[in-house]
């Protein structure tokens, strides 16, 4: 694996560098839709809170959704009062729409969001966006199903949280633990290439966007927090869960189809300079092995199974070719998607192609086993013939994976970065926006320098 940044990839995760404050370091967004009731004093506690406890420059962004009340003029007065107040007007709802509009436009190195009702313990704040300044990850959450975190709420919200994530879990794999919990954080750089790939603007907005971070290998930190329901909470249950569902079906099938280009999201292999300068290391070979080794395993007992029916009617060497080349078709799809993460059907049928040359391979030692079992032996009885079989079907294995990381899936990762930097027009996407060299230049030109900033210190805020 080549450690430098192939073209459209992020670049290496550094720690936010450190210079004179002023400009803020962290954008705290609170999307509101006619929240005149509690909108005042949530920007208040939170603005204390930050001005108390945290080191860098700070600004809080009122995200408001269309409200209809008096909640501009509530936003507008809490502007004008506190510097470190600012409010953005959007003329339709949805919390995803007002994160996409404020963090898109910030110059904050670290955007954050939190909701209205101040649900969460603020002391979590500063751990939430520590992993995020010191480069250790790419986004983090606050967890209310975390073990050590303290929740009180009613059994109906729990019961549905957790559905929902164990939904998550079994159909988009997903390993985060709480992706509801309105407590979250990312860097600047990551939001500039993922949110363009998000296309949900409501309630799952959360969701799909740490989705698509996990699959694109991207670091997720979680905070455990302390939570209290807020009891008034205008959130529409059944609707939220059924856009939700919608958004899961969605996300899930563009994932299935390969439409999605993850890959230029990807972090580079070693974040610490000393790692920057390995060449060639295998590209995921521990979970291409435990891969490999569960799809074996699950083909080696569905080859069984086929052996053992066709053995009723037929031969043993036509029992063993048959049950080869059904297994070797479907064990073939399996490491092709699961194994290798190829997807889309572009290239199916070659390696499909290439996956019988491979079976003909294991077809040869395992018919010549059984013909040198026949030979040893006249009638040999079947739980001979079965152990010889599983016998020769290891050294097959081994062979099989062999041959398919260096011939049917190599990784061809590197070629295509060329060929697509040769020729933009050759995919259905805008790779511009994507270039890790324009990534890297605009946070360099735009990035706010970082130093904590005192009581003692001359800045914006001494004129309290």
């Amino acid at each position: 694996m080549r450690t430098d940044s192939s073209p459209g990839t992020l670049p290496a995760r550094e720690h936010l560098p450190a210079a004179p404050a002023g400009t803020p370091v962290l954008d705290v967004v609170i999307p509101v839709y006619n929240e005149e009731k509690d909108l005042q004093p949530c920007v208040r506690r939170l603005h204390e809170h930050l001005d108390r406890t945290f080191p860098y420059a700070f600004r809080i962004t009122i995200a408001d959704n269309a409200s209809t009340d008096t909640t501009p003029q509530v936003a507008g007065r809490l502007a004008a009062q506190i510097p470190e107040v600012t409010t953005v007007r959007l003329e339709h709802k949805g919390r995803g729409r007002a994160l996409r509009a404020v963090w898109s436009g910030s110059d904050a190195p670290v955007l954050a969001y939190m909701d209205v009702d101040l649900s969460t313990d603020l002391n979590a704040l500063l751990p939430l966006v520590a992993p995020l300044i010191s480069g250790h990850s790419d986004l983090a959450i606050g967890s209310r199903l975390a073990r050590s975190s303290r929740v009180v709420r009613g059994p109906k919200r729990e019961f549905i949280s957790r559905t929902y994530n164990l939904i998550l879990r079994g159909s988009l794999q997903a390993r985060f633990s709480d992706a509801q919990c309105g407590f979250k954080a990312i860097r600047r750089d990551v939001a500039q290439v993922l949110l363009p790939l998000v296309e949900d603007t409501g309630w799952f907005f959360d969701t799909e966007m740490l989705v698509l971070a996990e699959r694109a290998g991207l670091r997720i930190h979680e905070v455990p927090v302390d939570w209290v329901d807020d009891p008034d909470s205008t959130v529409h249950i059944v609707r939220t869960a059924t856009d939700d569902l919608k958004g899961v079906w969605r996300v899930g099938r563009a994932l299935a189809s390969g439409s999605l280009p993850l890959d230029r999201i990807a972090r580079p292999f070693g974040d610490d300079p000393r790692d920057r300068d390995i060449k060639d290391v295998p590209r995921g070979l521990a979970r291409q092995l435990v891969g490999f080794c569960v799809v074996g395993a699950l083909s080696t007992l569905f080859y069984l199974l086929l052996y053992s029916g066709f053995r009723v009617f037929s031969g043993s060497q036509t029992a063993n070719a048959l049950a080869l080349l059904v297994s070797a078709v479907a064990n073939t799809a399996a490491n092709r998607r699961l194994t290798f993460g190829v997807r889309g059907r572009g290239g199916a049928v070659r390696h499909q192609a290439q996956g019988l040359v491979v079976f003909g391979i294991g077809l040869a030692l395992t018919s010549g086993s059984l013909a040198a079992l026949n030979a040893a032996t006249s009638e040999p009885a079947h739980a001979t013939e079965l152990a010889v079989l599983v016998a020769a079907n290891l050294a097959a294995t081994v062979l099989r994976f062999l041959l398919f990381r260096a011939w049917v899936f190599p990784d061809r990762r590197e070629d295509d970065a060329a060929r697509a930097a040769g020729s933009s027009s050759s995919s259905s996407y805008d790779t511009a926006p994507f270039r890790a060299g324009d990534v890297a230049d605009s946070w360099r030109d735009a990035t706010v320098q970082l130093l904590p900033a005192r009581p003692h210190d001359t800045d914006a805020r001494d004129s309290r």
